[in-house]
């Protein structure tokens, strides 16, 4: 049954589309009770549309912080990896050795500022009771600053040399893919070199050109809406527009950047997406999609005038999530059936004879 009358709706939208005029209904049976909306303009958005490349907002090449031979490289290109995990691993023998080095030059230098402080508590007590000269004291003063100095940087050494130990293995700073790797399994390093490159898929932006003649009216608003699926039927709300203070020289446009919300939108980086730029507000004729029929780029809707059905063709503007805009075919007061269906069923029945 669905499918005869979807049949039926086509044809009639086929016959209006050709001949430019609407399809009344014969008035040989009463309409049936059918869901009606009366149309009545509202405010919305006027937007401008532009295409944008979706970024990821954390990217990032680790490189060397000390050198050494690869020992380890985990993950692949296009490997997935959790934050924390190791992705690097280098020889640590000369590290470690250093370490230990540091950590014996400590204990000389704490072993040395306790006997100093020990020399200056002695000579200060001494000192009091007049029985040696201030010179002694200051000799023991100075000998017992300097070994605190060197026990401090003693510490700074032993805390030197863990870092360099620490940065033999690298770890994820985020979760997300590995896009490169910039060096294999035995290979010697040395500080500053590139090590691998990765990406996170949790938070994502959208790069859009703006031209220098819109940019005005975008950052007056800066709102933005990123269109999803094949007409934009699934609309994103970005959650800051960020507009660059400078443009291009060669295209003179601005860099605007459109942050998404941390949710799944199906798009990854690289790909390309639509964004609606709020540009201000006008009255609109907006229509539940449901509502429409459509037959390849011709849509129409069931418009009621008292007894009398017709199909209608209406050319659409943008779409609001499970509505779209109206741009002709419809005016204010009109009133529409809301389900396609059933208004194709009235219209069978009522071109049917009475008995």
């Amino acid at each position: 049954m669905n499918w005869r009358l979807t049949t039926l709706a086509l044809a009639v939208l086929g016959l209006t589309a050709c001949g430019g005029s609407e399809a009344p209904t014969p008035a040989t049976q009463p309409l049936p009770e059918l869901g009606t909306l009366t149309i009545a303009p509202e405010r919305a958005a006027r937007e401008r549309i532009w295409d944008g490349v979706v970024e990821a907002v954390n990217q990032a090449t680790l490189s060397a912080q000390t050198g050494g031979r690869v020992l380890e490289l985990p993950f692949d290109v296009d490997d997935y990896v959790k934050a924390g995990d190791v992705v690097v691993r280098f020889t640590d023998v000369e590290q470690r050795s250093a370490s230990r080095q540091a950590q014996a030059q400590l204990s000389a230098a704490q072993a040395a500022a306790r006997e100093a402080e020990a020399e200056y508590t002695r000579i200060a007590d001494i000192y009091q009771r007049k029985l040696v000269a201030k010179a002694q004291l200051d000799q023991a003063t100075a000998k017992r600053d300097s070994a605190r100095a060197a026990l401090e940087a003693a510490r700074a050494g032993v805390s030197g040399a863990g870092e360099q130990v620490d940065y033999t293995v690298i770890k994820a700073p985020f979760t997300g893919i590995v896009t490169a790797r910039h060096v294999q399994v035995g290979e010697t390093v040395r500080p500053g070199q590139p090590l691998i490159s990765g990406l996170s898929l949790g938070q994502l932006r959208l790069s859009v050109e703006i031209p220098q003649s819109d940019i005005a009216t975008i950052r007056e608003h800066k709102q933005a809406t990123v269109l999803l699926g094949g007409d934009g039927e699934r609309r994103v709300q970005a959650r800051e527009v960020v507009v660059f203070p400078y443009a291009d020289p060669q295209s003179h446009s601005f860099k605007v950047r459109v942050e998404l919300p941390e949710e799944e939108t199906g798009l990854h980086p690289g790909m390309t997406a639509k964004v609606a730029f709020m540009v201000g507000e006008a009255q609109s004729v907006l229509v539940p999609v449901s509502a429409l029929v459509r037959r390849s780029e011709v849509s129409a809707i069931y418009v009621l005038d008292a007894q009398r059905l017709s199909l209608r063709q209406v050319r659409l503007g943008h779409r609001y999530g499970d509505r779209v805009e109206v741009l002709s075919g419809l005016v204010a007061g009109e009133r529409i059936a809301t389900d396609p269906l059933a208004a194709a069923a009235a219209l069978v029945a009522s071109r049917e004879p009475r008995p």
